[in-house]
């Protein structure tokens, strides 16, 4: 089920969490985050429009993490931020969660929602591929973004509808938290 359409996924994170980043002397050439220090209006307004209308559309009271206890809905929830981290540990972070955001919005939606989500699957897609040309594989992750990349593991080992509701919901509350974060990851020493 979701377990098997998320391998792909966790193989990737489980990549970034063992080495991925950039140094902070060289970007290679495909490293393309400078166009993200300022993320357009129009963008931001397309991912907040998406995660009003998703969660309007579940009415908050009837979202499967309220009934879950399973439900991972403190994965974004974590004691540092992204500035908080080395440089070269602020990709990865993004890295990852550019990757829990794209598969999650990639599942199977009603029409009115997957017009919705359209435009921001495509500028978050299109920052995963971004992102994915500044990995230096030598990287090794400081030790709390190692724990918090073994949270996003586990929390993607999922096999039940209910469990993938909930990481999806958790994934769409936190898209601006996401878009912060690839910023940071963008302004460098500026952020």
């Amino acid at each position: 089920m979701l377990c098997l359409s998320l391998t792909p996924l966790l193989v990737l994170v489980l990549g970034v969490s063992l080495g991925a980043g950039f140094p902070q002397e060289a970007l290679t050439k495909g490293c393309r985050l400078s166009k993200y220090r300022i993320i357009v209006p129009e963008k931001q307004k397309a991912v907040d429009r998406m995660r009003q209308e998703f969660f309007f559309s579940l009415s908050l009271v009837l979202c499967p993490q309220k009934n879950n206890p399973k439900c991972n809905t403190r994965l974004f929830y974590r004691k540092w931020n992204a500035v908080d981290l080395p440089m070269s540990d602020r990709v990865v972070l993004v890295a990852a969660e550019l990757n829990l955001t794209t598969a999650m919005l990639e599942l199977p939606a009603g029409p009115s929602f997957a017009e919705v989500c359209r435009q921001p699957l495509e500028f978050f897609t299109q920052a995963r591929k971004d992102v994915q040309g500044c990995v230096d594989p030598s990287h090794q992750p400081s030790g709390r973004l190692r724990h918090w990349l073994h949270k996003l593991q586990a929390a993607m080992r999922t096999d039940s509808p209910e469990s993938t509701a909930c990481l999806r919901a958790t994934a769409i509350l936190h898209v601006m938290q996401v878009l912060d974060n690839l910023r940071c990851a963008a302004l460098q020493d500026k952020c």
